[in-house]
């Protein structure tokens, strides 16, 4: 999935994004006006969802976005 032109699943939280958006998922930090997110994967239950750029880990096999602390564990 392609959202805007950063590459695929790559994107900057514009001001609808923001308002739509609470908390990553990865983190449960908020998100701020131009951070970094990417379409990924995770712990979660349900689809990929916009998470901070630096939680993440890509995969090229799959060419998809992980969650750092999945990609770890399944390391192990």
């Amino acid at each position: 999935m392609r959202i805007g032109d950063r590459g695929p699943g790559k994107t900057i939280i514009d001001l609808q994004m923001l308002n739509e958006l609470k908390t990553c998922p990865a983190c449960s930090r908020s998100f701020n006006l131009g951070d970094p997110v990417v379409l990924a994967c995770g712990a979660w239950e349900g689809p990929p969802r916009l998470i901070h750029e630096h939680e993440a880990v890509f995969n090229k096999k799959t060419s998809s976005y992980i969650e750092r602390k999945c990609a770890e564990a399944s390391r192990l």
